[in-house]
């Protein structure tokens, strides 16, 4: 018997030092020989030519088994988890959950390596070469169907390479390798060699396609991509001012740029800057233990944020992350403690929701870009404010020519980044193969490893590289569970068993990084996986957003008479029956998952059908009366507002709100108009905002201080439709809390009797009331203590109020 070695490496692709203790495992035994019992041993940390963290060890296996296939990976002690196992990605069998790497044995000195993360596998990335000083670059990209492959270089003042080859200043060959993976090489063009000299550089791919056409493609890899505007020079009538500041960044070029490197000054005036700093010492003072950043999910409250939407005056024009940076202190003012922003990675157009991501790693340039969003990120963490980011997996930009589309075949079927059933032929249409899941646009080949590993590398950088503290998946139905074939509508089994596949990879992998990072899904199927860990068949989300809470407390979006819809017939002004029964059943189931009042899709964008005529979703004020807001009316929006805001910052869920809610911003917000409806909301704070403003505050103040409100114990103790009421019961240990909320048009002045055997006997203070005159309210509330006996309390209660009642100890 000889034996033969074999070497193995793992390769975080992560700058961070992330993993300690590293073990190989294998399934071979002592001799080399196959085993069920696997073998395992210690790893050697080194520096991969990447200049990241990794590690390698060898193993000899027995050369007559020469042609055998064998299983390993690898055990690291990770972030707050010791010996676990660091083999996110599972098997290419759609029901299989089992997670190892394999291959099999050729010959001596065989190398296998396993890449935690791609992000510095593909793109534009520096090598470190062997005995030289200063780093090389290396460029790579994913093109399995592709003849040739070609990196050409573009110039910085227009930013553009044309479909007909204009614009390229200069062109290096690239060889194809491993998996599809194409890469230059430094023997080939000795500029290579100097990262340096190509910082900064627009390039793009040139590649021959399958059936010897050519294709100039972008680097979905690339971290920066040219251009803030929104013009596509090459689109009919387009017309382009020649200068790469009008671009729309999904068609231009890939940029390079080192992502050890932050620009220190938050604006420079000259691109690329000239001032920088290290990733270490940009980071230094991140976080102050005056402001702790919530770690926590349940002490979350979040404010959603749209950047392109700000009105502040901070950037002159449509919002930018100038103007997000000029409401920070308004926001830690306000209280909240958590901000979740709409999709900020490169995507269509300017004027944009940004929910038509184009290039997952880089950031979108007219937002302000790469790193005027860490500067963000790290003055949020300054003030004790955790940051969430929107991103989209279920469909790639509207308009993916240059990005996503046909890479590097014309052939539906060889869509690489498309999921595809069948051949062209199989259709009438050649579209029918496409897959349809209930968002825009054809869902993405899920089946494809390199296809979720750029989504889950893509989220891999930003935790890594911009100190994000977590996710929200937008509409994560479309992912694991809605995907059909485009032509007849059949189920596409397989798209949504590989969909849930790339999730649970999504979430584990996250979650090795930053076990503390939040993880909340856009999920609408209440199916009870969806919060389970992946190792039990679960998707890993921490929570979900609550639409139903949403639908049953303001209900305009649908106007399904199924909901109770308590603020829109509120807002009638009438003294009607609500079914407060119907929306206590969601108040008090949704604990753990994220509750809104208001969100981007129902403050103007959602509508239903009413006699031939669309009627659209609004702002909470407006349509707490109906859309009828003036002098008259002000005082019953606010007041109703109040309930609506408390019914989800009081609740046991994880309280969310958009932006401007806080100072009653009334411009509807759709996705086709926002620009037109921007609004000044330090102005608002000022003026007709002002008693809001100091409502949100207080109340935020009040969930955070108290430990029974920022539980999951909850319990619906009172409710009467007729007369508006509901009581809920908030508890922690020793506290033991009452919110009593009233859309009752007329106060109950001289005493409402709340009666219930979920009621503590005791004595009761009052300790918040929404109808107090700094809120704009008439004063009515329950001064002394209040004893409840039998179960009966006698509360004060104002029209339209919420109150709140702490019982003493």
């Amino acid at each position: 018997m000889a034996l033969v070695p074999v070497r193995f490496e793992y390769l975080t692709g992560l700058s961070e030092p992330l993993f300690a203790n590293a073990r190989l495992s294998g399934s071979w035994d002592a001799q080399g020989r196959p085993s069920t019992s696997w073998s395992e041993t210690a790893m050697e940390p080194f520096t991969a030519e990447d200049g990241c963290p990794a590690f390698r060890a060898s193993a000899q296996l027995d050369d007559s088994q020469i042609g055998q296939t064998f299983r390993w990976g690898v055990y690291v002690d990770a972030p707050g988890q010791t010996r676990v196992w660091a083999i996110p990605t599972e098997v290419a069998e759609p029901a299989s959950r089992e997670r190892w790497a394999s291959f099999t044995l050729r010959g001596a000195d065989q190398l296998e390596r396993y890449h935690f993360t791609t992000c510095r596998r593909l793109g534009a990335n520096k090598l470190f070469l062997a005995g030289s000083g200063r780093p090389a670059v290396r460029f790579a990209v994913w093109a399995p169907n592709a003849r040739t492959v070609e990196l050409v270089r573009g110039e910085t003042t227009g930013g553009y390479i044309w479909n007909d080859g204009r614009g390229v200043t200069a062109t290096i060959p690239m060889r194809r390798g491993e998996a599809g993976i194409w890469t230059t090489e430094v023997a080939d063009d000795p500029l290579l060699a100097d990262y340096a000299g190509f910082d900064h550089t627009p390039y793009m791919f040139r590649i021959t396609r399958d059936d010897g056409s050519i294709a100039y493609r972008t680097d979905l890899y690339s971290r920066c991509q040219i251009g803030g505007g929104d013009v596509n020079p090459e689109a009919e009538g387009a017309q382009w001012s020649g200068r790469r500041q009008d671009l729309d960044g999904g068609k231009s070029c890939s940029v390079v740029v080192d992502p050890d490197l932050v620009a220190t000054q938050f604006r420079e005036d000259v691109w690329p800057e000239t001032q920088w700093s290290s990733t270490d010492d940009f980071w230094q003072g991140e976080f102050d233990t005056n402001r702790p950043v919530p770690r926590r999910l349940d002490d979350l409250v979040i404010y959603e944020l749209h950047v392109a939407g700000l009105d502040l005056g901070a950037s002159g024009g449509e919002g930018t992350l100038d103007d997000a940076m000029e409401l920070l202190d308004y926001l830690a003012e306000l209280g909240v403690n958590c901000i979740e922003l709409m999709p900020m990675s490169e995507f269509q157009a300017r004027l944009n929701w940004g929910y038509s991501t184009s290039h997952y790693l880089a950031v979108e340039f007219s937002g302000g870009g790469r790193d005027q969003f860490k500067h963000f990120v790290r003055a949020c963490h300054r003030r004790g404010i955790a940051v969430l980011l929107d991103v989209v997996y279920n469909h790639y930009t509207f308009d993916a020519e240059r990005a996503e589309w046909a890479y590097d075949s014309a052939s539906p079927e060889n869509n690489i980044y498309y999921w595809y059933e069948g051949r062209a032929g199989d259709y009438p249409d050649p579209t029918g193969g496409y897959i349809d899941n209930g968002s825009s646009g054809w869902g993405p080949r899920y089946w494809e490893e390199q296809v979720r590993r750029l989504f889950i590398s893509s989220a891999a950088a930003l935790l890594s590289e911009f100190h994000f503290d977590g996710f929200r998946v937008d509409l994560t139905t479309a992912i694991h569970r809605d995907a059909v074939i485009h032509a007849d509508g059949r189920p596409a089994a397989n798209a949504n068993m590989f969909g849930q596949k790339f999730l649970r990879e999504w979430s584990r992998t996250l979650h090795l990084i930053n076990p503390d990072a939040f993880l909340i899904a856009e999920d609408h199927s209440h199916w009870e996986a969806v919060h389970q860990p992946p190792d039990e068949g679960g998707l890993g989300f921490d929570a979900s957003w609550y639409s139903d809470f949403y639908h049953h407390l303001i209900g305009d979006a649908q106007n399904d008479p199924g909901r109770a819809r308590l603020i829109k017939l509120a807002g009638y002004g009438d003294d009607r029956e609500l079914r407060m029964s119907w929306f206590a059943g969601v108040l008090a189931g949704s604990g753990g998952e994220v509750v809104y009042h208001e969100s981007h899709d129902e403050a103007g964008n959602s509508y239903y059908m009413e006699n031939g005529q669309r009627q659209y979703s609004a702002r909470t004020i407006m349509v707490a009366v109906n859309n009828v807001l003036n002098e008259q009316t002000r005082g019953y929006a606010e007041a109703r507002v109040h309930v609506a805001a408390a019914m989800a910052l009081l609740s046991p869920g994880i309280p969310m709100f958009f932006m401007g809610e806080e100072v009653g911003a009334s411009m509807p917000y759709r996705f086709a108009d926002f620009a037109t409806a921007r609004e000044d909301y330090l102005e608002l704070r000022q003026g007709t905002g002002a008693r809001l403003f100091r409502f949100y505050a207080d109340l935020i103040r009040l969930r955070l201080a108290r430990p029974a409100l920022r539980s999951r114990n909850a319990s619906v103790v009172y409710v009467h439709d007729a007369n508006r009421i509901l009581a809920l019961r908030r508890f922690d240990g020793g506290e033991d809390l009452l919110v009593i909320a009233s859309l009752n048009n007329r106060a109950f002045a001289d005493g409402y009797v709340v009666r219930s055997a979920g009621l503590s006997d005791g004595r009761w203070r009052e300790i918040f009331n929404s109808d107090a005159p700094a809120y704009g309210g008439g004063g009515l509330g329950n001064d002394g203590a209040l004893d409840a006996v039998g179960g009966a309390l006698t509360v004060r209660l104002p029209a339209n109020a919420v109150v709140v009642l702490q019982r003493q100890t």
